[in-house]
């Protein structure tokens, strides 16, 4: 029993979490971006641009006032909730790509979450303050903690470094459902509107599916990273 329980500690307060999440990161990101890649030469039959096809999905929303702006980057795509703006990056706004129509529908499904007050998505923004503050703070309070592990105020600051983390991993648990939500909404415009059809509209999701992929990775990942925090917090007071 002291055998197992010591190699487990040392595989969850070790690098090994840490190696893990990165890896799993890293192939998700590498899918996302080969997968874009893959379909951005392969454009629609009606020669839209992703910026005139979320043109049309938020028109069609009845999101006439919701604006489309140029960003610079690649894959910098976002809908702003707090300027009501859907933003679409170089590689994507002029192009008729089934890869960047995907993208541009699913920023505009985000727009129509925000305008019919879709629930995880308010949630998300409710914890995005203390999220903010969690993210900045957690490791300084946590690493003072362990520095002054042996007083009472360093195993709380330890704890209370941990809580900090913990509205981190919330805020991306959170945003799974907003995420694959988004996406369901943008295949479901795209074909009723028939703006993608048949193995345009397939080809399109599988864009998108490899970006839901980065989203579930960013959980596994902050997960491990909780779960070592506390196999290390737990050693510690042992």
């Amino acid at each position: 029993m002291p055998i197992y329980y010591y190699e487990t500690s040392g595989f969850w307060t070790g690098l090994m979490p840490i190696i893990i999440g990165m890896v799993i990161c890293l192939i998700a990101s590498w899918n996302v971006k080969a997968t874009f890649k893959r379909y951005s030469d392969v454009y629609n039959a009606r020669g839209l641009t992703a910026a005139q096809a979320a043109r049309q999905i938020l028109d069609s929303n009845g999101l006439h006032h919701v604006p489309i702006e140029r960003v610079s980057g690649n894959l910098t795509d976002h809908y702003d909730p707090r300027a009501n703006v859907v933003r679409l990056s170089e590689s994507v706004y002029d192009s008729a790509s089934v890869a960047s129509l995907g993208v541009a529908a699913h920023e505009c499904g985000h727009a129509v979450q925000h305008a019919v007050g879709y629930a995880p998505i308010k949630m998300r923004e409710a914890v995005l303050p203390l999220t903010n503050i969690g993210s900045n703070l957690w490791y300084i309070i946590f690493v003072i903690g362990l520095a002054l592990s042996s007083s009472a105020l360093g195993a709380g600051l330890v704890w209370v470094g941990i809580i900090l983390f913990s509205l981190v991993v919330l805020f991306q648990v959170i945003t799974l459902p907003v995420e694959f939500n988004a996406s369901r909404r943008a295949l479901d415009t795209l074909e009723n509107y028939h703006i993608l059809d048949g193995e345009e509209l397939n080809q399109s999701a599988k864009v998108l599916r490899a970006a839901a992929l980065t989203y579930v990775a960013a959980v596994a990942n902050a997960l491990l990273q909780l779960f070592r925090l506390l196999a290390i917090a737990n050693r510690r007071r042992r």
